[in-house]
């Protein structure tokens, strides 16, 4: 397993979420940059993209039908868009098919944490591990706020894990996803994954790498693909996120807004899925968590992507760095593609909310670690919402 990356303003998009943090290559700009208008949605199903960031792409050379066109390959330097402003991700119809996305099994890489024995901060004993189990199918029924993510890097397709989250501007039509910052970032040495899609109840009921083969895309993908029309990460995840030494790890979380791929019924994700979780940005104190569960599709061996895990265990503390937020650990033996996944637990009012995201674990597994949430990520939140309040 791999690392996992990025306080107070929130801002910046997209991020790509594995056990170990990747670095594909070097960033390019300064990532300070705030976001511009986002992009909306077309009745074709493409998105729009605003007319600045046109031309801002345009004077870098970047053509956006070429881009559709297999553009979007190039990873030099200069092609690779490092900031926050300068996200895109327009819908190229029918590149994630049912066999893309079964062979895209390759987790991006999440930090491993430099040795944490001695005494900066609050670190807890190392848990002892806890076996994921298998989430019992169909998915949406068991996990339906629960899906995985799929994107494209220098080295090829990658995935993480992902969960529908409420909108405080859209009640009870959320079209917002949860995930980590290395899932759609690649941190200090690069910059936006690309073709970032969403498909919930990914692989529903559950079958075999073998039995999928065969499955037509509607069981494969049966709630449809939704691809992200904008994402925000930690300015700290950008600017620190690598893949080593768990740099970023503190502030590794992220948050897209999705579109679906094909017109269909006009009903927001939330809506389609029927599900959507809040976020809790005051969670307790670890001691006073009895227990969580961490969601995600776990592809590294011995796992191989396709199926739904969990598992369930009481928190622990774990300090990178004295300056930074302490993090959730739990013991589980989940794997690098579960990155992303929603960590749950019951609030004062005893409803289960999202209190983190799955960003770190050592190469031997056994433990994984999530970012404590408070007002940055809160302000990344925010910041998503209000951009699609009015739309």
């Amino acid at each position: 397993m791999r690392p996992i990356r990025p306080m107070l303003a929130a801002a910046s998009v997209a991020a790509v979420l594995a056990l170990t943090a990747t670095a594909c290559g070097p960033g390019d700009d300064d990532a300070s940059d705030k976001p511009s208008a986002a992009p909306s949605s077309s009745s074709d199903g493409k998105v729009k993209i605003p007319d600045d960031l046109k031309e801002r792409l345009k004077a870098r050379g970047i053509d956006l039908d070429k881009w559709r066109g297999g553009e979007w390959k190039n990873w030099d330097k200069d092609k690779w868009l490092r900031e926050a402003r300068d996200y895109i991700n327009p819908i190229i119809a029918g590149l994630w098919d049912q066999d893309r996305m079964r062979e895209a099994d390759k987790p991006p890489e999440t930090p491993v944490p430099n040795d944490i024995s001695g005494d900066q901060g609050v670190t807890d004993p190392t848990p002892e591990p806890v076996n994921a189990r298998a989430v019992k199918a169909p998915y949406a029924d068991s996990a339906p706020a629960s899906g995985k993510l799929f994107f494209d890097g220098p080295e090829g397709s990658m995935v993480c894990s992902a969960t529908v989250v409420e909108d405080p501007a859209h009640p009870g039509k959320s079209n917002l996803v949860w995930t980590a910052g290395h899932c759609v970032h690649a941190g200090k040495a690069g910059g936006w994954y690309r073709n970032l899609a969403f498909v919930p109840a990914y692989n529903n009921k559950g079958l075999s790498t073998d039995a999928l083969q065969n499955a037509p895309k509607e069981e494969v993908a049966p709630d449809g693909v939704w691809w992200a029309d904008w994402a925000q990460t930690s300015d700290q995840w950008i600017a620190q996120g690598a893949s080593s030494g768990g740099l970023g790890a503190p502030y590794d979380y992220a948050v897209l807004h999705v579109t679906p791929e094909k017109g269909g019924s006009g009903k927001s994700l939330e809506e389609t899925v029927g599900s959507a979780l809040p976020v809790n940005f005051n969670a307790p104190a670890t001691p006073k968590i009895a227990d969580l569960t961490a969601t995600g599709y776990p592809a590294a061996p011995p796992f191989d992507g396709q199926k739904l895990y969990q598992c369930e265990a009481r928190p622990g503390r774990l300090s990178l760095n004295e300056s930074d937020p302490t993090m959730y650990r739990v013991g589980c033996t989940m794997t690098g593609g579960s990155s992303g996944g929603g960590w749950v637990a019951k609030g004062s009012d005893g409803k289960p909310a999202l209190v983190s995201n799955t960003s770190i674990g050592p190469v031997t597994s056994g433990w994984l670690a999530g970012p404590r949430l408070g007002d940055v990520a809160k302000g990344v939140y925010d910041g998503v919402s209000k951009k699609f309040a009015g739309q």
